[in-house]
């Protein structure tokens, strides 16, 4: 019952309400962190042994798979026609299904037409991501001494996960801790016998735009994302109905200084008008602390559809490629840039962010399969483990709740996609595999449901029988 009123709360604040940011009832809004969860079961019993069997260690893009029969269009075309069956999608459908094994379009419908992506932008995002960062690098939060000066810097490259206490080295979020970073600077001020310091931030790398002037402002008053910095705390990020505060980076030093006070050192804070100043080359070191992988927090922004993530991981890409960001449509710039370098077709591409999450952006659904056909084409490794690690359906990030209703439960734990919920569109995006054992890579999109809880229902809905009769398919 109190998830049933959180909804419908949510769903009267406006801006991305309707998004899938949270889901608090069957079907409707997700935001649910990753857990382990049992096998699915349909009704107490097992759900019918007729698909792959679900679970987060199956593979999504398997080489053995090539053997498998690949069905045909007329096939996949029928499957989806059955599936089809609300009204509200005649005329208002796009799709693009591809050969999970070779990447080749197996069945478009309008797939050169763009529409509301909502948050599957996320997976363009992916590919400006994939291109630029090592996903095995780690994201480093240091303090320095910079040489012939009394202050200490706290430099700032991209973690806004960061613990207010210890670290976790087992988490995403969290895994770098202030309290460890206070240890490594107390012990190296103690022989000194340095025991006041004042603080300033190196806020220098990857400026840019604190709330993109794109996103709906009560988006970011509701909790739906949060500025984008290159820090912040891992307790104060953007929730539904809990905002992130103004000035994350604030809230850092402050921990910081509080860490320092418990371990014997007293620092104050230099103004904020000197925190865009970059720390001098050549600083002594005196504490590091480093993030999870670049590929860790980038399916964790996919799995729990981070707004705020997505928009920061892709303006480090950005910076790390020598392309600004200062402007309010360079991250956009940047990701369009990138797929137009790896050939991905673009017809009728309007892009505005990072995230999704701006009114007025537009994917055709070919874009996002030729995405989704490059990690398994050879032509990016980095991509194909992201679209690997999407998450499965029934068991993970916004995918949690989905599949689980009775014309679409005995696929549960196949399907794995990227969401996307607006009131304007939904869509799915991702890989599921045939009951013959062939991976497919399937775009869904639709908008032409009423903007309403009830419109948003049944959307959701139909986009998962679609995907659904596509996992069922032989259609040899």
């Amino acid at each position: 019952m109190v998830a049933s009123l959180t909804a419908l709360a949510l769903l009267g604040v406006g801006g991305y309400a309707t998004a899938d940011v949270l889901d608090v009832a069957p079907g409707i809004l997700t935001l649910d962190r990753p857990g382990l969860v049992p096998t699915p079961t349909v009704s107490g019993s097992p759900a019918p042994v007729v698909l792959p069997t679900p679970g987060r260690s199956a593979p999504a893009l398997r080489a053995a798979a090539a053997d498998a029969s690949v069905p045909t269009t007329d096939g996949l075309r029928a499957a989806v026609d059955a599936a089809a069956t609300d009204p509200e999608l005649a005329g208002h459908l796009g799709m693009s299904v591809r050969d999970g094994v070779t990447g080749t379009e197996l069945l478009g419908v309008r797939p050169t037409e763009a529409r509301v992506p909502a948050s599957t932008a996320k997976l363009l995002a992916a590919v400006a991501i994939t291109d630029t960062l090592d996903l095995g690098a780690r994201i480093p939060t240091t303090v320095v001494a910079p040489p012939g000066s009394p202050d200490l810097v706290l430099v700032v490259k991209g973690d806004m996960l960061l613990s207010p206490t210890a670290g976790d080295p087992d988490a995403v979020e969290g895994r770098a801790g202030l309290a460890d970073l206070a240890d490594q600077v107390a012990a190296a001020l103690r022989p000194r016998g340095r025991t006041t310091v004042r603080l300033r931030l190196d806020l220098s790398f990857a400026p840019g735009p604190r709330i993109p002037p794109t996103w709906v402002r009560n988006d970011v008053r509701d909790g739906f994302a949060g500025p984008v910095v290159m820090t912040g705390l891992s307790t104060l990020q953007a929730r539904p109905l809990r905002p992130a505060p103004t000035v994350p980076e604030a809230a850092v030093a402050r921990a910081l200084v509080a860490r320092l006070a418990e371990r014997g050192v007293q620092a104050t804070l230099a103004p904020a008008d000197t925190w865009t100043a970059p720390a001098p080359e050549g600083a002594e070191v005196l504490g590091r602390v480093e993030s999870a992988t670049y590929g860790e927090l980038l399916g964790h922004a996919l799995a729990v559809s981070d707004n705020t993530l997505a928009e920061s991981l892709v303006r480090q890409a950005a910076a790390t490629a020598g392309a600004p960001t200062r402007a309010a449509g360079d991250n956009a710039a940047f990701i369009r840039g990138r797929l137009e370098a790896d050939g991905i077709p673009v017809p009728g591409l309007v892009l505005k962010d990072a995230s999704g999450l701006s009114p007025g952006q537009a994917v055709a659904p070919v874009t996002l399969s030729a995405v989704l056909a490059r990690a398994v084409e050879g032509g990016s490794e980095p991509l194909r483990s992201v679209v690997a690690g999407l998450p499965v359906s029934g068991l993970e990030g916004t995918l949690a709740g989905r599949f689980t209703e009775k014309a679409t439960a005995d696929v549960l734990g196949v399907p794995r996609a990227k969401t996307g919920t607006l009131r304007q569109g939904s869509s799915l995006a991702g890989t599921t595999t045939t009951v013959q054992g062939r991976p497919l890579l399937f775009v869904v999109q639709v908008d032409g449901f009423a903007q309403t809880f009830d419109g948003t229902l049944r959307a959701r809905a139909a986009l998962d029988r679609i995907v659904a009769a596509l996992t069922r398919c032989g259609c040899r």
